[in-house]
This record gives C-alpha cells, sequence and structure tokens, in this order.
C-alpha cells in the first residue's frame, strides 16, 4: 500500500497532478482546491495517498494532511460515495469544513459539493455524525502537512502513519488543533461526543481563528440549559 508520495511535478491539472519519483510518473487524483495549492510544475511535492485497487484499475488519490486523508476514508465509508465524490466534498469544503458540517448535521454545505444531491448529503450526515467527533479529536495530531522530505530524490514510502519532524511546513493547522484540545475538555467534562462536537464546530465556524480556551468558553455557552 502506497501511504505517501514525494517528487517532483511533472505535470498539473484541476483534478490529478503527475509526480516524477525516481524517473517513474505517478498520476494522483486530488481535489481542485489541493490542486490549487500544489506547487508549480518543476517544483518538489508531497501528498499522503489512498491506493484504490480494482480488477482492471489501479488509483492513487492524494491529500495534503493526514487530517484528510481520515476524513477521506470515513466519507468513502458511506454507501454511494466513492473516491471522487469524497473528494468533491473535501475540495469545497476543506477537512475542516467538512467535520463542521457533520458536527452540526448541515447537509446543505455537504450538498454544495459538485454531484452531491440531498439525499446523499443527507446520508453523510446521518451516517458520519457519530463518527466524525473521533476524526475531530485527532485533528491536532493528524493535521500534518507531508512535507517535501527527500522530494526531491523523489519517495514512495509504505502506508504508515508518518511523523515528518517539526519545521514552519509541518506545523499543525492552530484551529485543528485547537477544536480537538477544546472537544478534549469538553468530553472530559462529561458532554457526550456528538454534543460537544457540535458545540465546539458551531463556535469555530463563528470565529475560525478562536484559540482553545476561547472555544470551549463559547461551546460551553451553547451547551448551557436555556432558561
Amino acid at each position: 500500500m502506497i501511504g505517501r508520495i514525494a517528487g517532483v511535478i511533472l505535470h498539473r491539472a484541476p483534478d490529478h497532478v503527475l509526480i516524477d519519483v525516481r524517473g517513474v510518473g505517478y498520476i494522483v487524483h486530488v481535489s481542485e482546491r489541493t490542486a490549487a495549492s500544489l506547487p508549480r510544475v518543476g517544483e518538489a511535492a508531497a501528498l499522503y495517498t489512498d491506493l484504490v485497487v480494482r480488477e482492471d484499475l489501479l488509483q492513487l488519490f492524494g491529500f495534503p494532511t493526514l487530517l484528510e486523508k481520515e476524513w477521506h476514508r470515513l466519507l468513502t465509508s458511506v454507501q454511494g460515495i466513492g473516491a471522487k465524490a469524497s473528494l468533491a466534498i473535501l475540495g469545497t469544503l476543506g477537512a475542516e469544513g467538512v467535520g463542521r458540517a457533520i458536527a452540526l448535521g448541515d447537509w446543505a454545505a455537504v450538498r454544495k459539493a459538485p454531484g452531491v444531491g440531498p439525499k446523499l448529503a443527507q446520508r453523510v450526515v446521518l451516517e458520519l455524525k457519530d463518527r466524525a467527533p473521533q476524526v475531530i479529536a485527532m485533528g491536532g495530531a493528524l493535521t500534518v502537512d507531508a512535507g517535501l522530505g527527500d522530494a526531491g530524490a523523489g519517495l514512495v514510502e509504505p502506508d504508515a502513519t508518518p511523523a515528518p519532524a517539526p519545521s514552519p511546513r509541518t506545523a499543525a493547522p492552530s484551529s485543528a488543533a485547537a477544536s480537538a484540545d477544546a472537544l478534549s475538555a469538553l468530553t472530559n467534562l462529561g458532554y457526550g461526543p456528538s454534543e460537544a462536537a457540535a458545540a465546539v464546530a458551531e463556535a469555530a465556524a463563528r470565529d475560525p481563528a478562536a484559540p482553545t480556551p476561547a472555544l470551549i468558553r463559547a461551546a460551553l455557552r451553547a451547551l448551557a440549559p436555556k432558561e
């Protein structure tokens, strides 16, 4: 299983990228959001990958963070959501946006993804609502940029959970880490994972840059009994 690929970009397109790895070109399918964030042709890049194996087809799907790869794994567990539909959802909302939409039961946000109808969007929210808190809680650890590593030389690594050395490019986005920490704090206080995730997601939607203490306070206000 190929879990990460690093090399030099030979070609870029809105839905895929061709990466040269020691003389071998790998086509990696990506979301439009990921494609837009990749370096220019001729520059080094790295992506976490998911390999889809069928009788007559092998396809690599790429993700800039482990958090996004985990959401892809969860999305494709829903009946009717294939790899391309998952990329469409992630490309529309981003990894953190997917987490907020599912935690809040906002199927209309999922519906905005190309090719995703209302019934399928509702199914995604209903089936994943109880599982979303687990991924949100891991967000601080999983949102690690794939980094370049030895991309100039070209690497293909086995599927594993990498632990890149800290650097400016590998720093976890503060919003994901803050949401994960806030969710952990609320569950430690005795709140259920689903209700805690929804409260944190609502607070993060109001202020995406809010630090952990602010998210906890806002979520507690939302969870407080209404008089």
